[in-house]
């Protein structure tokens, strides 16, 4: 076995392919560079946009109002009056579970001893309303401080852990029971609704899932009392 021979070949072949294996990370890092910025653009728009919705929310109603046809302006407002109310109750569960979860991201990675505990607890707790970004962002700032506190593996195993729980409770008891119940989804349509609209819209779907959920809902739920109250279905 000529293993010098191998090993200038091998040489060799590398050189070679040196160029198109940079090439080709420098093209992966491009693509997922992009998708980085334009999350984050996403992330940033949505606050603006909502501060604007909200400062012109009277005059937007008065024109939606306006365009109604007038008998059918008393059904409307009471559909509007129910999600009006519905989304209230979205945004109080929401809060509830980011702040269940500032609480225990910030216990848990204090009982690991992580003397950054409480910050990044809170950022963690406080990010989750934005669906796996924000997930994503708290386990890198946890990540980062195990690396810089702790020697060996000790600190990243103690992270993984805290945040494997974290995701598990927030995925099937927190979102389902603090915000799916207030909205009067069931648990399981909760976690049906965000993966079906995180499949067919993305980021945005998974970030709009519930409220959407809720709203359509509200309007099949009119449509059904409409129908029952209908000549077709008395007088079947």
């Amino acid at each position: 076995l000529d293993v010098a021979g191998l090993q200038r070949i091998l040489s060799e072949r590398l050189a070679g392919s040196g160029d198109q294996i940079w090439g080709a990370i420098l093209a992966s890092a491009k693509v997922g560079g992009i998708a980085v910025l334009g999350w984050i653009t996403t992330v940033l728009l949505i606050p603006i946009v909502l501060f604007y919705l909200l400062l012109d929310w009277h005059v937007l109603m008065g024109h939606l109002e306006n365009s109604v046809p007038r008998r059918w302006i008393g059904r409307v407002s009471v559909l509007a009056q129910e999600v009006d109310a519905l989304l209230a109750q979205y945004l109080r569960g929401q809060l509830l579970v980011m702040l269940v979860l500032s609480a225990y991201y910030s216990g848990a990675l204090a009982l690991c001893g992580f003397d950054v505990a409480v910050p990044v607890g809170i950022i963690t707790g406080l990010l989750v309303f934005i669906p796996y970004l924000g997930f994503g962002l708290g386990l890198i700032l946890a990540l980062i401080a195990a690396v810089l506190q702790f020697d060996g593996m000790q600190g990243l195993v103690a992270v993984a852990s805290v945040y494997g729980v974290g995701q598990i409770i927030e995925s099937f008891f927190l979102t389902p029971r603090l915000v799916g119940e207030r909205i009067g989804l069931h648990p399981l349509a909760v976690i049906f609704a965000l993966l079906a609209f995180g499949q067919l819209f993305g980021f945005v779907g998974v970030l709009l899932a519930l409220p959407a959920s809720a709203i359509v809902s509200v309007a099949l739920k009119h449509l059904r009392a409409h129908y029952l109250d209908s000549r077709f279905y008395t007088r079947l």
